[in-house]
């Protein structure tokens, strides 16, 4: 295992796993998976991100091939949309094995048995609700998952700005080896064993985040901004109850810390 994780790989080329793959390169080598060959061959000749205008580190490879990525890292971070990560999974999961480590950085959830009727009545059921690290659980071998969760705008990280993350999961190895391979002297890692309760934080954030868009928007102010943060993290936290999890997450960095964001 030592020897696997000399080299890392991110499963996705977007903006948030391209400054993923430039921070975990201050300490390790790194494979970004990308689904574009175009994109693959860009990254490697220039060491630029077309369609993001940054600098890649020279310790980034860029690959397309999936099998490539689980045969050489057993530290794997999958980061890409929600919408996308079931099928991902499903795609990554014939090549993973029970010695893999996965800590995703998906802010979002699966729905599953939920119609449009059911939304619109409210009528939504636990276990209809399911993390990203459930999917990994569900759709492969993997058993030791985490998640990132924080306040980690990706324009930020590429500009070197300070900035902290979570890694939340329930066993030591991942936290460790997570703050291992991504700390750097702009970069604090801290780790939770609540990981239910960072994933939700990072996902249900995003709803706040949208009406504080809508706010400023029609011209309104601090105060109503406020209200709606204030009033929002209390609905967060209900709703991390209803799942399972505790209020704490929601007041640390996962929460609040990417409330504010």
């Amino acid at each position: 295992m030592a020897s696997k994780t000399q080299v890392v790989g991110v499963i996705g080329a977007g903006s948030f796993g391209s400054a993923i793959g430039n921070l975990l390169s201050h300490n390790t080598d790194v494979l970004l998976y990308s689904r574009q060959q175009d994109l693959v061959d860009e990254i490697n000749e220039t060491h630029r991100h077309p369609n993001l205008d940054v600098d890649i580190s020279p310790k980034v490879t860029a690959t397309t091939d999936l099998e490539q990525i689980a045969d050489r890292c057993t530290l794997i971070f999958p980061i890409v949309p929600s919408a996308n990560f079931r099928q991902m999974m499903k795609d990554l999961s014939p090549f993973l094995h029970p010695y893999h480590i996965l800590i995703h950085g998906t802010k979002g959830l699966d729905l599953r048995k939920i119609t449009e009727e059911d939304l619109e009545k409210g009528r939504i059921k636990p276990d209809s609700v399911i993390t990203m690290s459930e999917v990994i659980r569900e759709e492969s071998v993997v058993v030791r998952v985490g998640c990132l969760s924080g306040p980690n705008l990706a324009s930020e990280i590429f500009e070197g700005q300070p900035t902290a993350t979570v890694i939340g999961s329930k066993f030591d190895e991942v936290i460790e080896l997570g703050k291992s391979m991504l700390s750097s002297r702009r970069f604090q890692v801290f780790g939770t064993y609540e990981i239910k309760g960072a994933e939700l934080g990072g996902a249900l954030k995003n709803i706040i985040a949208i009406g504080s868009g809508i706010l400023t928007g029609l011209g309104m102010g601090k105060n109503i901004q406020s209200l709606l943060i204030t009033r929002g993290l209390m609905e967060m936290i209900y709703f991390g109850k209803a799942l399972g999890s505790s209020p704490k997450p929601f007041v640390g960095t996962a929460g609040i810390g990417d409330l504010v964001c």
